[in-house]
């Protein structure tokens, strides 16, 4: 079986679950109102907005927030996603017999990566639609509107590789959903304690997830912060696949 042909059949999976299909409804809708309340906030704003020099625009106003909305619906959502695509299989026994085809562990995680990925990609695309609409009159920022989806794209990839890990190290799917719900919380917050303290950057400052989606939804796009997500998603699909790998020679 080819990695294309382990995608497709993920894909297949998460069409006919009704789960998906709840989360994206209810997601979009309350997105949605997100974004006609933000809308509705910035219009209200245009007169005392036209009497300041530089002022924010749509894009700072209304689009980014609804992104910055997104990506806090995506710490439930993706642990939702993703914790039954390995655990679920293995309290079932189905990823036995898919494990028994011959099919190497990383063909079977990042065939399920990919899907995951895809149905990512289309929660993100129908939300960008609706900034995308009103902005196509001239009034969106486009650059920092393109650095503000690439910093949530990232963040869903590496939401997922997480969730993905979580659920290959259970076999049971709530406990997959509740690992990577902690794990992903406590790198958006893990410099708390730092400041607290009164200490600010550092190591600890650069191991924060928030501080890197921060400055790509404010339009700086460097390399570090690209390289953090990159670094989080191939240590967590590599622990998916070692995992997925011991349990073969288990067998």
């Amino acid at each position: 079986m080819s990695l294309a042909a382990v995608t497709r059949l993920e894909l297949r999976r998460l069409a006919v679950r009704p789960l998906a299909w709840a989360l994206a409804a209810l997601t979009i809708a309350w997105l949605a109102w997100t974004f006609v309340l933000g809308l509705g906030q910035f219009l209200g704003m245009q007169v005392k907005l036209a009497a300041v020099a530089d002022a924010p625009g749509f894009t700072d106003l209304v689009a980014i927030p609804l992104l910055a909305e997104l990506v806090k619906l995506s710490f439930l959502v993706v642990p939702l996603m993703t914790m039954s695509l390995i655990a679920g299989e293995r309290r079932t026994g189905t990823l036995a017999l898919l494990a028994s085809t011959g099919l190497p562990a990383w063909r079977i995680v990042i065939g399920k990566y990919l899907a995951v990925l895809a149905w990512l990609a289309l929660w993100l695309l129908a939300t960008l639609a609706m900034p995308l609409i009103v902005g196509a009159s001239g009034s969106a920022d486009w650059g920092k509107l393109a650095a503000a989806t690439l910093g949530t794209a990232l963040v869903l990839a590496t939401l997922a590789a997480i969730g993905l890990a979580c659920s290959a190290a259970t076999a049971f799917p709530a406990i997959a959903a509740a690992m990577a719900l902690i794990i992903t919380l406590a790198l958006w917050t893990i410099d708390r304690g730092a400041q607290a303290a009164g200490i600010n950057g550092g190591f600890l400052d650069w191991l924060t997830m928030a501080t890197h989606l921060q400055n790509l939804l404010r339009g700086l796009v460097t390399s570090v912060d690209v390289l953090w997500f990159v670094l989080v998603i191939a240590l967590s699909l590599t622990l998916a696949i070692r995992r997925l790998g011991t349990d073969r020679e288990r067998q």
